[in-house]
């Protein structure tokens, strides 16, 4: 708790009185500057803690132009893709020392995007990650005032934004083709909603696996969320065609409800039907059997991702510097321009719910 002085807290004047030194060295010391003596920086430390000082975090930014804050755009979900690539993006800020402001909204459309912009400049955020799954948020962000150093996450390997994505295309192809290689002569597809960008990609790389061995490809099973219930209720489809000896889902909790609806069916898995998930959920190696599955590394996301936006701040300037406080223009003004998109490749883990077809 915060000492007073008299009955105020204390301010920088009573730290450099107690200290012995000026204000401009206790300014230094709390900025960390290099010349300031060894002995002397020290005793500037020992006031700050004797006297419980907190420096002033909005005098400060006005002072350094810096605010040492980044702002995260989101929306309201417990889906364990977005909620890992928040977790994973703040532990890369707090390994860099910012500390991070979340936003999140009930839908990712234009205008909820652009007010949380507003929003997040007017707390001063150096700049700014936006988890963009959804076919809105990545045309909402392309309208974004391009003054803002932004940064999106999730959005898929061919949006025209600075990116940094998982490979989902790579993922899927990965997976099929890895049913393929066990001797299924061609693997059925649970998919995600359709305006998810990484349910289409994953049905792409789903496609193309089968493309290029030649496999037929049969029309995918498409349900209208990432639930459990929709993968089992898609598997009560599946089950009626004794042909299906493989399903690549589009992530793990389909993965699960599918499993649950074969062997509700009287369908072994992997022993007659072979599963495949995305994501690598911790669930995961725990399912009946064990699930074989994409993994998507989470904490890379983040850290790239925070590079990413520490490189665009440099280019463009800080959103709470003085020259950047102004109001952005009206969503739509104009278009952000397109930025490199860095893909991260996940891999495949292979546990128990997949196998050679039966003979």
């Amino acid at each position: 708790m915060q000492n007073v002085v008299g009955d105020r807290a204390p301010v920088m004047a009573d730290v450099a009185r107690v200290a012995g030194v000026s204000q401009q060295t206790v300014s230094r010391v709390l900025n960390d500057r290099p010349n300031v003596r060894p002995a002397t920086r020290d005793r500037v430390l020992g006031a700050i803690r004797e006297l419980g000082y907190r420096p002033n975090a909005a005098a400060r930014t006005l002072v350094t132009r810096r605010s040492n804050t980044l702002g995260v755009i989101s929306f309201n979900t417990t889906l364990y893709g977005p909620a890992s690539m928040l977790y994973g993006i703040e532990q890369a800020a707090k390994q860099h020392d910012y500390f991070v402001t979340v936003a999140a909204l009930a839908a990712m459309d234009r205008r909820s995007v652009f007010e949380a912009v507003e929003r997040l400049r007017d707390q001063a955020v150096e700049g700014i990650i936006v988890i963009a799954p959804q076919t809105t948020a990545v045309s909402a962000l392309a309208n974004m005032p391009s003054d803002v150093p932004l940064v999106a996450v999730g959005c898929g390997v061919h949006a025209a934004l600075s990116a940094v994505a998982v490979d989902n295309e790579a993922g899927a192809e990965r997976a099929t083709s890895y049913l393929l290689d066990l001797g299924h002569r061609t693997v059925h597809h649970l998919a995600g909603p359709r305006t998810w960008l990484d349910a289409q990609e994953r049905e792409a790389g789903w496609r193309r696996a089968l493309t290029v061995r030649g496999a037929e490809v049969a029309e995918p099973f498409k349900g209208g969320d990432w639930s459990a219930r929709t993968g089992y209720d898609l598997g009560r489809q599946i089950v009626r065609d004794p042909g299906v000896t493989s399903v690549f889902c589009a992530n793990d909790h389909l993965a699960l409800g599918l499993m649950r609806a074969l062997q509700a069916a009287g369908r072994r898995v992997p022993e007659d039907v072979s599963v495949i998930g995305f994501d690598d959920i911790p669930d995961a190696e725990f399912f009946g059997p064990a699930l074989t599955t994409v993994r998507q590394d989470f904490d890379e996301l983040g850290r790239r991702a925070l590079l990413a936006l520490i490189r665009s701040i440099g280019r463009i300037g800080k959103v709470g510097s003085p020259s950047k406080l102004g109001k952005a223009a009206n969503p739509g003004a104009g278009k952000r321009p397109g930025g490199p998109v860095a893909a991260i490749d996940p891999s495949l883990v292979v546990r128990a719910s997949t196998a050679r077809p039966a003979p």
